[in-house]
């Protein structure tokens, strides 16, 4: 059986759901009332990473586990790592970041994930590492602004991103999880093209049949906005990763989707049509 952890988030929510569809799945869950993948071959438990017993429970009879960490300050991969190991699992494939494998990045975040890789291997399981680009669900975060006054706000507006839709991330994690070979191996996961938000907002505004505008923020505006949303650390991560972008670290089109599941990774005009409702009315509910 594969323990699925971090499954109320984008892409846990996808790898429960393709589990579930052929055979029976586990789902560690902090708040199980918000977990939407349910049936009769899904056991949905109660427990977090910081609670040894109810992750040992958890864990029991488990082959593999797909390993979501999100915590700037607690150690949850080790903690993971050591309950898996003590459990005799055989494979953790932990959902990580692109970054971690181009030089050139040393923010606060990729170095807690490179740290955090390195904690996954030193715990003796087998392990694959799934290092996604920016989600093109990110964009969701556009969604108030279009509902209220039709303005996507950004900075870099032009800087190309090969974003990757979170149903393709969790295809490859599945490839992994159920499939053979694939211990040791690190899988970095783009979608098929590199594209700006202003070209995004141009895609989005075709789609909801509405003229939108796109307005770059300033450096300044950015990190205001970010401050008031998460600690500083993580604020100037995320502009740090903004200057990558637009110097274009982040354009890299690479096939693993299609190489692990046999067909192409969506662009983001796919995935903006199958979430358009997001852009509308539960926009302007918020």
């Amino acid at each position: 059986m594969i323990l699925v952890t971090g499954a109320t988030g984008a892409v846990g929510r996808e790898v429960a759901r393709l589990l579930a569809v052929e055979g029976p799945v586990r789902i560690l869950a902090r708040r199980p009332e918000r977990v939407t993948v349910r049936g009769p071959e899904v056991d949905v438990v109660a427990g977090e990473y910081g609670d040894r017993a109810s992750l040992d429970r958890a864990l029991r009879g488990i082959d593999a586990v797909f390993v979501v960490t999100n915590s700037p300050t607690e150690p949850d991969d080790a903690r993971v790592a050591a309950a898996a190991a003590a459990a005799g699992v055989r494979h953790l494939v932990k959902l990580s970041m692109m970054a971690v494998e181009e030089p050139d990045a040393d923010d606060f975040i990729t170095r807690l994930q490179r740290g955090n890789e390195q904690t996954i291997r030193d715990s003796g399981v087998p392990w694959t590492f799934v290092r996604p680009r920016t989600f093109m669900s990110n964009t969701l975060s556009w969604a108030k602004g279009i509902a209220s006054d039709g303005v996507v706000r950004a900075l870099y507006g032009r800087s190309p991103v090969a974003c990757v839709d979170p149903r393709d991330v969790a295809a490859v994690a599945v490839a992994a999880l159920t499939g053979s070979g694939h211990e040791g191996r690190a899988y970095g996961v783009s979608g098929p093209e590199a594209i700006s938000a202003y070209e995004q907002t141009a895609q989005l505004s075709e789609l909801l049949g509405r003229p939108l505008r796109f307005e770059e923020l300033s450096p300044d505006r950015a990190r205001e906005a970010l401050l008031a949303k998460y600690p500083q650390p993580v604020a100037e991560a995320f502009l740090e990763s903004a200057e990558r972008q637009r110097a274009g670290a982040k354009a890299a089109v690479v096939p693993t989707v299609e190489e692990l599941t046999g067909r192409p990774a969506r662009p983001f005009r796919t995935w903006a049509a199958d979430h358009a409702e997001f852009f509308g009315a539960a926009g302007r509910a918020e």
